[in-house]
């Protein structure tokens, strides 16, 4: 698998609630850990009403591009192996 960098925008399967299936979803890389993890943050095409969610549009890509404007979701911050990312989407410019 590449190695994933912090501003990589990367796409991962999230479970639904009952864990019965998967969507794929994109999420920014905020850190790259000792090992095969990653912390990743939540990025969602839907509104949010928190005060936290940074918008996202393909302007921020240094290359590669999402299919709709987006926010990041900072709040929303996870950990997980760099094995379940799919593809990288592009690069935030940072």
């Amino acid at each position: 698998m590449a190695g994933f960098v912090k501003g990589d925008v990367v796409i991962v399967p999230f479970p639904f609630s009952d864990l019965t299936q998967t969507k794929r979803r994109p999420a920014l890389v905020i850190a790259t850990l000792q090992g095969d993890d990653l912390i990743l943050c939540q990025i969602t095409s839907q509104a949010v009403g928190d005060i936290y969610a940074i918008q996202l549009d393909n302007s921020d890509f240094s290359y590669g591009r999402l299919n709709q404007s987006s926010n990041i979701r900072p709040n929303r911050i996870f950990t997980t192996d760099k094995q379940i990312v799919l593809y990288q989407a592009g690069q935030i410019k940072l």
